[in-house]
């Protein structure tokens, strides 16, 4: 049994428009304590803004912790399960020798990994999980103070 703090995070990005507008939305939960954060970019995809929940959630742990992460991204939870150390040892080019798209937060995410122990899991999104909706509320939150 770890003697970290045990954190529950489920994520989730926005795009109105691929690309267009985006936002990413995370839920942090600890014992009786909840943070919510959202965030975005005025040109953007998806894909990224799934990402960058997953980076900034991390980002905002004081401490090394035991983390539960729910994502309803299977290019997330694939891209960090099955993915990640193949595209490190290729150079960060996919098993097809293209560039690995969003290398950057790829990167970045990759060197937050080991401050934490991570179990990832997928939730099917829009399908009632009430932490995927707050994150989707939070992502859309994130979107909308980008559009036009």
């Amino acid at each position: 049994m770890s003697n970290k703090p045990h954190v529950i995070i489920y994520t989730d990005g926005a795009c109105k428009g691929n690309p267009g507008p985006g936002g990413w939305g995370a839920v942090l939960k600890s014992g009786a304590h909840e943070k919510h954060l959202h965030g975005g970019e005025r040109l953007t995809t998806n894909n990224r803004m799934e990402i960058s929940a997953v980076i900034f959630a991390l980002r905002a742990l004081k401490q090394r912790s035991s983390v539960e992460l729910w994502t309803d991204s299977q290019y997330v939870q694939k891209g960090v399960t099955e993915w990640l150390e193949g595209w490190k040892n290729r150079g960060w080019k996919t098993a097809a020798k293209e560039p690995v798209k969003n290398a950057d937060l790829w990167q970045e995410l990759d060197g937050l990994l080991p401050d934490h122990e991570i179990s990832w899991h997928w939730v099917r999104g829009h399908n009632g999980h009430p932490g995927n909706e707050l994150a989707d509320q939070l992502a859309n939150k994130g979107a909308e103070e980008y559009l036009p």
